[in-house]
C-alpha cells in the first residue's frame, strides 16, 4: 500500500520536494496544542473559553457542510493512517496498535483548529484564526504540488491527482472563514443584528413536531417514480454533522483508495509485462514445440484477460460503493423515524435494549468504521466482480474468439437444460402437494388451501420414493446455499447498516453493533419530541422568572420617590441577567464576591 502524499520518493522517483508533508504535520501540532491549552486555562479561571470543543457529534445541525468539508481536508492523512505508513517510532509488532493510536491523535490535533474555529462562539477571532490556519495548509500543499507535480505510477500530474480533493476542501474553508469574518465584522460594527447561533430547538425539529400534531390528509398526494423507488426528500429531517462529515470523508477516501489501487495495478502490470516477455522469449526459443508451450500460452492468455477484467470492473465496483453511501443515509433516516415512532421491530430482538456504555462507544466508532468498511468493501467487491468477469470471459467470450462457439453453445444448452429439469422437478413436487395432498379451501375468499393433509396413503408413498432423490438434490441445494451466501456476503460487506450474519449471531457483527448503538444515541439525544418538550419547560421557566422580576419592579416603582437610582439599576441588572444568563460569567468580581455571584438586593 502506498502512503498517500507523505512518502514522496515512492510517488516521485526523481523529484525532491523542499516541503516534507510529514514533518509539517508534526509542526502543525504547535498551534493546535497551544490553542487547546489556552482555552483550558481560561476555562479554569472562570472566564469564557475561546475554543471549547471541536464538534458536537450528536446535536449539531448548523454548518453541516462546513464540518463535512473540514473532515474532507483530512482525507490524505486518514489514508496515510489506513496504509499504516505512520511509523514515527520503532516498536515491536505487538505495540503497533499504540503507534496507530498516536498517529490518529496527531492527525486529529493537526486539524483541530478547523473544527474549533467553526464551532467557536467568538466569530470574529475564530474566523481570523481559521482563515490563517487554512491559508497555511493551502500554501504548503500548493507548494508541494508545484515542486513535484509528476510521479512514477500515474505519470504526469500524479501529485495533483492525489491532492486536489484536499486543496478543494481547503479553498472552501478559506471562503467560509472569510464569510464568517465579514459577517461578524458587520455585527461588531453595528451594521447587522447578531442572530442566535445555536438554538436549543432547531427549526426542522419544531416543524417535525407540528407535522405530527396535524391531521393526516384524507388523500395522499401522488408521488413521482423517483420519490417512490429511490428517495423522497423530507423538509422536516436533517442529517447531523457527523453523518455529513462521514459521507464526505468516505467519498474522498474512496477516490484516493481507487487511485492507490490503480497505481498498484500499474506496478503489477509492468511486472507482468516483463514476465510475459520472458515467456514469449522461451516459447520463441523452443520454436513453439516444447511440452510446456500450450501451458505457457494459456498462462499468458490468463494474464491478459485478468488485466482487462480488472480495469473494466473498476467502474461497477466504484458505483456500487457510492450507491451504498447514499443508501446508508436513506436507511439512517428511515430507521431514525421508526425509532422516534417507537417501532423497534426492524431490529433483532437482542438489540431492543442495548448496553448504554456500548452505545456511547459506538457513536465514536461509527464514522471511522464506516469509512474502513467502504474501503475494504470496495476491494472485496472489486475482486468478486473480477472473478465473475473471468467466469464470463472463459465461458462465453474466449470460446467465440477461439472458434469454439458451437461447443460453447452446446455446453451452455446442456447446463441450462439440466438446471431447468432440476427446478422443474422441484416445482412439480409443490404442484402435486397442492393438488392432491391438501384439503380444499374452507372459503372462497381464502388465498390458499389449509395446512390439512389429504390422501394420506398416497402422501406417505410420495415421501418414501422421493426420499433418496432429495438426498442428491440436497447436495446441490447445499452448494447453491454456500455460493449465494458468499456472493451476498461479499456484495454487502460494505453495508454497515445491516448484518450479513444469520439470525441469532448478529452480536458477532461489530460493525452492525456500532450502527445500532449510534442509532440509539441519536434517538435519545436528538429526538424532536423530547427536545420540544424540554424547550417548552425551559421557556416556561424563563417566563416565570421574568414575570417575577417584573412584578418586583412594579412594586419598587410603586414605592414613589423613596426609590433610589441604585436600586432601580440593580432591578434592571437582575432582569438583564435573567434574560441572558451567560453574562454572569463576564461580570467583574469584587473583593469578597465571586465572579458568578448575583447582585445583592437590600
Amino acid at each position: 500500500m502506498i502512503s498517500v502524499g507523505y512518502k514522496t520518493r515512492q510517488l516521485n522517483g526523481t523529484c525532491a520536494s523542499s516541503v516534507d508533508m510529514e514533518l509539517f504535520l508534526h509542526y502543525s501540532l504547535i498551534p493546535s496544542v497551544s490553542e487547546g491549552r489556552g482555552g483550558w486555562m481560561r476555562e479554569e479561571k472562570g472566564t469564557v473559553s475561546l475554543i471549547h470543543r471541536p464538534l458536537d457529534f450528536v446535536g449539531t445541525f448548523r454548518n453541516r457542510w462546513s464540518y463535512g468539508v473540514a473532515f474532507g481536508a483530512t482525507a490524505n492523512k486518514v489514508m496515510f493512517l489506513f496504509s499504516e505508513g505512520y511509523q514515527p517510532l520503532q516498536v515491536p509488532q505487538w505495540a503497533q496498535a499504540f503507534v496507530l493510536l498516536i498517529g490518529g491523535i496527531e492527525v486529529g490535533l493537526s486539524h483541530f483548529p478547523f473544527f474549533a474555529c467553526l464551532s467557536s462562539e467568538f466569530r470574529l477571532v475564530s474566523s481570523i484564526l481559521g482563515f490563517s490556519y487554512s491559508l497555511i495548509w493551502f500554501a504548503v500543499t500548493t507548494l508541494h504540488i508545484t515542486q513535484c507535480p509528476h510521479g512514477q505510477f500515474v505519470g504526469k500530474y500524479e501529485t495533483v491527482v492525489f491532492y486536489w480533493p484536499s486543496l478543494l476542501c481547503l479553498a472552501f474553508l478559506l471562503g467560509r472563514f472569510l464569510y464568517m469574518f465579514v459577517k461578524s465584522l458587520r455585527v461588531h460594527l453595528g451594521w447587522e443584528l447578531q442572530t442566535e447561533e445555536k438554538p436549543f430547538l432547531e427549526v426542522h425539529q419544531a416543524e417535525h413536531v407540528k407535522q405530527l400534531l396535524r391531521k393526516c390528509p384524507l388523500q395522499e398526494r401522488e408521488k413521482s417514480w423517483f420519490q417512490t423507488r429511490i428517495y423522497e426528500w423530507d423538509p422536516y429531517f436533517q442529517f447531523p454533522s457527523r453523518m455529513i462529515g462521514t459521507t464526505v470523508l468516505a467519498f474522498i477516501c474512496l477516490y484516493l483508495f481507487i487511485v492507490i489501487e490503480f497505481c498498484m495495478f500499474v506496478y503489477v502490470r509492468d511486472e507482468l509485462d516483463v514476465f510475459e516477455g520472458e515467456l514469449e522469449s522461451y516459447v520463441a526459443s523452443m520454436n513453439q514445440t516444447g511440452t510446456l508451450t500450450p501451458v505457457l500460452l494459456q498462462v499468458k492468455e490468463l494474464i491478459n484477460v485478468t488485466k482487462g477484467v480488472w480495469v473494466v470492473t473498476i467502474l461497477p465496483a466504484s458505483l456500487t460503493c457510492v450507491s451504498y453511501l447514499f443508501h446508508i443515509l436513506a436507511c439512517y433516516r428511515k430507521q431514525m423515524k421508526r425509532l422516534w415512532a417507537g417501532d423497534k421491530h426492524f431490529l433483532p430482538l437482542k438489540f431492543h435494549n442495548p448496553s448504554s456504555s456500548e452505545s456511547v462507544v459506538a457513536i465514536a466508532r461509527y464514522s471511522g468504521w464506516q469509512i474502513a468498511y467502504i474501503l475494504w468493501g470496495y476491494l472485496i467487491i472489486h475482486v468478486m466482480q473480477s472473478l465473475c468477469g473471468l467466469v464470463i470471459m472463459y465461458s462465453l467470450v474466449l470460446p467465440v474468439i477461439h472458434n469454439q462457439a458451437l461447443e460453447m453453445l452446446q455446453g451452455l444448452g446442456i447446463g441450462i437444460l439440466t438446471i431447468s429439469i432440476v427446478l422443474g422437478l422441484m416445482v412439480l413436487q409443490v404442484w402435486i402437494a397442492a393438488s392432491f395432498f391438501l384439503q380444499p379451501k374452507m372459503g372462497t375468499a381464502d388465498k390458499q388451501k389449509p395446512l390439512a393433509l389429504n390422501n394420506r396413503r398416497a402422501f406417505h408413498n410420495f415421501n418414501y420414493f422421493l426420499f433418496f432423490y432429495n438426498v442428491l438434490l440436497g447436495l446441490g441445494a447445499c452448494l447453491s446455499r454456500l455460493l449465494i451466501s458468499c456472493i451476498l456476503g461479499t456484495w454487502l460487506i460494505a453495508r454497515i447498516d445491516r448484518t450479513i450474519l444469520q439470525s441469532g449471531c448478529e452480536r458477532a457483527d461489530m460493525g452492525f453493533r456500532a450502527w445500532i448503538g449510534m442509532l440509539y444515541v441519536d434517538h435519545y439525544h436528538a429526538n424532536p419530541v423530547l427536545i420540544s418538550f424540554c424547550h417548552i419547560l425551559i421557556t416556561g421557566h424563563r417566563e416565570r422568572r421574568l414575570q417575577q422580576a417584573i412584578k418586583y419592579w412594579y412594586l419598587n416603582q410603586s414605592a414613589g420617590p423613596r426609590t433610589s437610582v441604585r436600586s432601580r439599576t440593580r432591578w434592571l441588572l437582575l432582569q438583564t441577567l435573567i434574560n441572558n444568563p451567560r453574562l454572569v460569567t463576564l461580570r467583574k468580581s469584587r473583593p469578597g464576591h465571586g465572579s458568578r455571584d448575583l447582585p445583592r438586593f437590600c
